[in-house]
């Protein structure tokens, strides 16, 4: 999550799952992206073994030689949407409720 933007930050988590997050902000700064699902795969644990996805991408840039990169496929029509996280009621009554969850519609 330290590293330059455009790499991934793979870790482990509950003893069990690996998460995939792309880094977007600055070096030694903590600024990254939880990639929580693509077309067909909800989840994020869900898109990790999908896609077998474990700690040998950590810190790879996000490119074709890489193996795992973004693409754009050209789509125009879709819009961004926002609203409430899911599963963080632990953060309590205002934190929980902002719109950090981004998603496609279209």
């Amino acid at each position: 999550m330290f590293g330059e933007a455009g790499h991934w930050y793979v870790y482990f988590t509950y003893g069990m799952h690996w998460l995939l997050n792309i880094v977007t902000g600055p070096k030694e700064y903590p600024a990254a992206i939880l990639i929580r699902g693509v077309a067909g795969i909800n989840g994020p644990a869900r898109l990790t073994k999908a896609l077998h996805i474990n700690k040998k991408f950590d810190g790879k840039k996000a490119d074709k030689k890489s193996g795992l990169w973004v693409e754009k496929r050209g789509v125009a029509k879709l819009k961004i949407k926002k609203g409430p996280r899911i599963g963080v009621d632990y953060a309590g009554p205002i934190w929980s409720k902002k719109n950090f969850r981004f998603f496609l519609l279209g």
